[in-house]
């Protein structure tokens, strides 16, 4: 968090970061989206809170959401947060994505492109790394509480 959003909201300033996509023009999509209250939920592997060594993340938890520049926008609390596997994911999860998905395959297609990106395989460690119907997802649902200046 970058020492503005420090000075202009200091009861957040403790909170952990939560990054969205990778910084560029999907990270500000998914943000803009965020905002405007069409995105309530987000997805991500399993594996990639361990190779993160990140701990899951629990209702009633908060985060600084941050913009591509690194800059705190918002303040989301977790309201549900379950596993399910890849082939499991419900069209509900999907459309509350707030990125336009009308169906669950809609929805599969532009995750396993994420997923099977350069960015995302150099993060996880793996050049082959790839999803399948078995895959552990986190699924999880938030509000947002406070827009950040």
């Amino acid at each position: 968090m970058t020492s503005k959003d420090l000075r202009t909201a200091p009861e957040f300033a403790g909170l952990p970061i939560c990054e969205f996509a990778f910084p560029g023009p999907l990270r500000e999509k998914l943000i803009a989206a965020i905002l405007d209250g069409s995105k309530i939920s987000t997805t991500a592997t399993l594996i990639e809170f361990e190779v993160e060594q990140e701990k899951l993340p629990r209702v009633g938890e908060r985060e600084v959401v941050v913009d591509s520049a690194g800059h705190g926008v918002a303040v989301i609390e977790m309201t549900e947060v379950r596993m399910d596997r890849l082939a499991d994911v419900d069209l509900q999860h999907a459309v509350d994505e707030g990125e336009g998905f009308t169906t669950v395959a809609q929805w599969r297609a532009g995750h396993e492109d994420f997923w099977h990106s350069p960015d995302m395989r150099a993060a996880m460690k793996d050049p082959e790394f790839t999803v399948d119907d078995s895959t552990m997802l986190v699924l999880q649902r938030f509000k947002v509480i406070a827009r950040l200046p």
